[in-house]
């Protein structure tokens, strides 16, 4: 058991950091050790391999594979979300430029065919300290692909495709977050958190044909409340969680609503609803989408 820490060390974990490594330097046996040192009232486990020791210790090389995430816990536990499903589109409006005088407005899921199933799939780190306090970054690709004839003309980024003509169509929204959550109740059945979320958009519209391909990229920033509610049922727990903003020329929303249950002490499985809708109404861009997602994933907590 490895407890205290140096007493003239004033950096925090860097200071076990350091009484570790005297301690496994001190070690004369090749091969792969593990122990056992606590901090405060946790006790955590890890990993060493010694690789070279020449007997006069000139060359050592540690790896501590679970040493990372150990001093991790000391402070918070890590989490991973992995979450999958099928995605059902109600509209996809688009108009580029927007200006009705020389672009045409068209519906991708209306006026062509998705190309399907659609499988999305969304990754989410989290990070909870101090109890109360949560950071999320979210990695959520999504596109989309159409075709069919063009039923009417489209003038799409100042080029026309015709009636009848064969079009093939993409839809791209890949979402990265950073989110920031602080739980402001919990009690033994309700926990409601409120937060904030930086997201990066993604976007790209896209139009073929055999001869021509058109497309419009748009990479922004923004901004989104976050907010979080959950009742524990005891063996299985509910709960809302998502990201939404509406103000100006645009809107963006994405929220869960569903329910977790635990499978081990650390990993739990959930199921339920997922709804995307959003875009906005600039000069440059006319683009409003709605999707509905039939949602399940696993939760790990390490």
């Amino acid at each position: 058991h490895f407890r205290g820490r140096n007493p003239n060390c004033q950096n925090g974990f860097l200071c076990y950091w350091g009484n570790i490594n005297i301690i496994a330097y001190r070690l004369k046996e090749k091969g792969r050790k593990s122990f056992k040192f606590s901090v405060g009232r946790k006790e955590l486990v890890a990993d060493y391999y010694i690789w070279y020791n020449n007997g006069s210790m000139k060359k050592l090389i540690l790896l501590f594979i679970i040493l990372f995430v150990s001093s991790i816990q000391i402070f918070g536990q890590l989490s991973l979300d992995v979450e999958t499903g099928l995605a059902f589109q109600e509209y996809n409006d688009i108009r580029i430029p927007n200006d009705s005088r020389t672009a045409t407005k068209f519906d991708f899921n209306k006026d062509f065919d998705l190309q399907g199933p659609v499988i999305p799939y969304r990754i989410t780190v989290g990070f909870t300290f101090a109890e109360k306090n949560h950071l999320l970054a979210l990695y959520a690709p999504l596109s989309l692909n159409y075709e069919g004839s063009a039923p009417f003309d489209i003038n799409f980024q100042h080029t026309l495709f015709s009636r009848g003509q064969f079009v093939e169509g993409y839809y791209k929204f890949n979402s990265y977050r950073l989110t920031y959550r602080r739980d402001v109740l919990m009690t033994d059945r309700w926990t409601l958190g409120v937060g904030f979320t930086a997201k990066v958009r993604d976007a790209r519209v896209q139009l073929s044909t055999d001869d021509v391909s058109v497309k419009k990229d748009d990479l922004g920033f923004v901004p989104l409340l976050h907010v979080f509610a959950a009742y524990d049922f005891e063996r299985w727990s509910a709960f809302l969680k998502g990201d939404g903003l509406a103000g100006g020329p645009g809107r963006a929303f994405d929220f869960f609503l569903g329910g977790k249950v635990p499978v081990t002490d650390n990993l739990s499985v959930k199921a339920g609803y997922r709804i995307l809708e959003g875009g906005a109404d600039v000069d440059e861009v006319y683009s409003f989408t709605l999707i509905n997602f039939a949602s399940t994933g696993i939760v790990w907590n390490f």
